[in-house]
């Protein structure tokens, strides 16, 4: 049977900025270009608008919209559930998925919303980046879940009719709305320049000149982490801040010998002002499925290099696992 690696190397955790197409124009009925895939959709859903509203009114009808929209698949999804005596393994666990995922497009709609309805400006680069990664992720969510159905749908037709296909209609309303607030928030990006000193800003979000992301923690979690990584950390007004460190060893020597039960420990719903709480692992072959709960927001894992700290699993889609949960991590 095939197994999945899953490399934890020694770096940092780094965010990756998703790229937006350019798309053909969907004119709005004030004659506002909005660029997405899908103009017809985009035309058909705004139609009965406001023929006076602006691009932040067009925004928030559209959030609103995506935010509802999300919460009845999620009621829909409950729905089949309670019938899973009538479904397949491979069904059922592609609408877990989409249970899980759709969980969490909801609290990343509900955030994004909360942000864009104090303003009718562009926002700050790192608060505009953040909305696009959550829209993004929305989208990327709904698209996996899709996958995931789309490829249980031959054991269960129901699900491929009843589910996908007002899945397939939220795609579109999520491309058209993460255009919109491009439009709107974020507008053109200014080129970041890099200065020979950059500024606590610049320290506190990019790698150092070694390629390593700075950190800042207390002197007894700085003893901690330069003992496990066998790197010294220098001194510095700049970084992420640390204020926890919690060991995974399969030696007997830490804390915990399972990667979940160090997340498990993890505080909940913590914000990025209370710090990081870094989890280290040693060096082993770790077998085990990493799950993380959307109310362990604030952590970070380090690992003691490529070809040393390994997680590793066996699922496999044909032995009816979805994609989605085959991944070790």
């Amino acid at each position: 049977m095939a197994s999945k690696l899953f490399f934890l190397i020694r770096a940092f955790p780094i965010l990756l900025a998703l790229p937006f197409f350019a798309y053909p124009s969907c004119a709005l009925r004030n004659h506002l270009q909005v660029h997405s895939k899908n103009r017809s959709y985009c035309k058909s859903m705004l139609a009965n608008a406001n023929p006076t509203a602006d691009v932040y009114t067009y925004g928030r009808f559209s959030i609103r919209k995506a935010f509802s929209q999300s919460r009845k698949f999620l009621h829909l999804i409950d729905t089949y559930l309670k019938r899973r005596s009538t479904l397949s393994t491979a069904a059922i666990r592609a609408l877990e998925d989409c249970n899980s995922l759709t969980d969490l497009n909801v609290d990343y709609l509900s955030s994004c919303f909360q942000t864009l309805n104090t303003t009718r400006e562009i926002l700050p680069a790192m608060q505009a980046d953040d909305v696009q990664t959550r829209l993004s992720a929305v989208l990327t969510n709904q698209q996996t879940c899709l996958d995931g159905l789309q490829a249980a749908a031959n054991s269960a037709e129901s699900i491929k009719n009843g589910v996908s296909v007002p899945l397939f209609e939220d795609t579109k309303l999520s491309s058209v709305l993460l255009a919109l607030v491009r439009k709107g928030w974020v507008g053109r990006k200014k080129k970041v320049t890099i200065t020979r000193h950059p500024t606590r800003t610049q320290r506190l979000f990019g790698k150092d000149r070694h390629g390593h992301l700075p950190l800042i923690m207390s002197d007894e979690n700085r003893a901690i982490y330069e003992s496990l990584s066998g790197r010294k950390l220098k001194s510095d007004d700049g970084g992420v801040l640390v204020t926890k460190i919690v060991t995974v060893s399969q030696d007997g020597k830490a804390k915990f010998s399972t990667i979940n039960d160090a997340i498990t420990a993890a505080p909940n719903n913590t914000d990025v002002t209370d710090g990081y709480f870094l989890i280290y692992i040693k060096e082993g072959v770790y077998q085990e499925y990493i799950s993380i709960a959307k109310n362990k927001k604030i952590l970070m894992m380090i690992g003691d290099g490529i070809g040393k700290t390994i997680i590793t699993g066996d699922r496999n889609f044909v032995d009816g696992w979805t994609t989605f949960n085959s991944a070790t991590f």
